[in-house]
């Protein structure tokens, strides 16, 4: 992994020295010879390294340690002194330092420093996406098809990701399209860097802003510190952005000036910052159709959709759910500790027969269901959950639903169902289970309802 690395010194030869060292090794120098450069450039750029020198002019080095790391908590700081003492590097440890160099010093040094910073930021790199990982609680994602259709997705998937184009993933809801992005950054070059992903209609268009851009202290109530967006945070990496059919309007300018320019604010800081990250997109929205209605950008829609890759939803690819159904029916009977648990040939023959109108994910959901409710060693299709329920009569209808006797539209119905299942589950992730739709399904249909 190739490193940003700002230097400070105000010694030119100093500057050439480190420039040239670093350069070599592929990594990125940024030589400066002030303080007041080196905080400027601080905030508008992300470095994992900094050589600072302890004297800079009229400036001290052990100073300026507290406002760097202000604005770049995540970057090493390596101090560089011709007076050496115990007593200089215990204060510049104590201020944030992480390392402390003497003059002179050789090319060795700087490599060991650097080598040193590179795989300690790969592993911290490495934690953070392992913290917001899931695989511990879910399976890990299937890429394998059987499906025409599907392979052709894969392969494309595959030769895009040699490149940094902005890819664009349609879809219906529980396809796998954050698989299938999360597959182009590790076939990347940027596989070593950060993955992060963020649901559109999971914020409001406020905290939205905040999580893409990042915001300074007070910039609005509630602001109490200064704070990177997923922008900044995932330099060198890919920003995954889900549902993006649904980005509100006063933000799509604002991407779109990223997209084209890779420069951006934090809210309420007007200094430009810019940033190194590849966009992959999803949505399950007609964009064409948000495109003629006004409700989404045409000139953010190209830029967007560099290339377009359209996962078939699973009733088109029936030639994989038997695949699917085994992946999950291991991981989870492993999980809940039975791993003699199989399917009984009807429970297969259910599966099969099924649309899973909710695809990968409402599969996945219901095998998980299947193992923790299957009596004995057999999953069988009592044990999964049932769609092809008998026409209900008025009473029944009222009970289940609350629609009462009058005919009511297929879209009232919905709203009511919604209702009545926010009304006996504990949470939104619950109600999106049991309706069987992603929590961001769920929400843009309680955002049309008005619920």
């Amino acid at each position: 992994m190739s490193l940003n690395v700002l230097i400070i010194d105000d010694d030119p030869d100093i500057r050439d020295t480190l420039s040239a060292v670093l350069e070599k090794d592929h990594h990125n120098p940024v030589p400066l010879g002030s303080a007041e450069e080196a905080l400027e450039h601080a905030e508008k750029a992300v470095f994992d390294l900094i050589f600072l020198d302890m004297r800079l002019g009229s400036t001290s080095g052990l100073e300026l340690i507290p406002r760097l790391l202000d604005t770049s908590p995540w970057a090493k700081i390596v101090l560089i002194t011709a007076h050496g003492t115990v007593e200089s590097a215990v204060e510049a440890i104590r201020k944030g330092a992480f390392d402390y160099i003497t003059k002179p010093f050789t090319p060795t040094h700087v490599r060991v420093i650097a080598e040193r910073i590179d795989r300690l930021r790969s592993l911290e790199r490495r934690v953070e996406a392992l913290e917001e990982d899931r695989e511990r609680l879910v399976p890990a994602p299937r890429l394998a098809s059987r499906n025409a259709a599907m392979k052709r997705v894969l392969e494309l998937s595959e030769r895009v990701a040699e490149s940094d184009a902005t890819v664009l993933i349609r879809g219906e809801s529980g396809t796998g399209k954050g698989v299938v992005a999360e597959a182009i950054h590790g076939w990347s070059g940027r596989r070593d860097g950060p993955f992060s992903t963020v649901n559109c209609p999971s914020l409001s268009p406020a905290l939205l802003q905040s999580e893409l851009f990042g915001h300074v202290k007070g910039a609005f109530t509630g602001a109490v510190g200064t704070k990177a967006g997923r922008i900044e945070v995932t330099e060198g990496g890919t920003l995954f952005l889900d549902e993006v059919g649904d980005l509100p309007g006063e933000i799509q300018p604002r991407l779109l000036r990223f997209l084209q320019t890779r420069e951006y604010e934090r809210v309420g800081d007007p200094k430009t910052r810019k940033a190194d990250v590849r966009l992959i997109a999803a949505t399950n929205r007609d964009l064409d159709e948000a495109v003629e209605e006004g409700s989404f950008r045409e000139d953010l829609f190209y830029r967007l959709n560099v290339v377009s890759l359209t996962i078939p939803p699973l009733r088109e690819r029936r030639e994989d759910l038997e695949d699917y159904a085994d992946h999950f029916l291991r991981f989870f009977a492993a999980r809940y500790g039975r791993p003699s648990l199989r399917y009984a040939d009807s429970a297969r023959d259910y599966i099969m027969g099924h649309d899973w109108p909710g695809n990968v994910r409402e599969l996945q959901n219901a095998i998980e269901r299947a193992t923790i409710l299957s009596v004995g060693e057999e999953v069988t299709p009592e044990s999964l959950p049932r769609t092809d329920t008998p026409a209900a009569s008025p009473t029944n209808s009222a009970r289940l639903t609350g629609i009462g006797s009058e005919l009511v539209s297929l879209e009232e119905m919905e709203r009511r169902y919604i209702l009545h299942v926010l009304e006996k589950t504990d949470s939104i992730e619950e109600a999106a289970e049991t309706l069987g739709v992603a929590p961001s399904t769920l929400w843009r249909r309680r955002r049309k309802y008005g619920i």
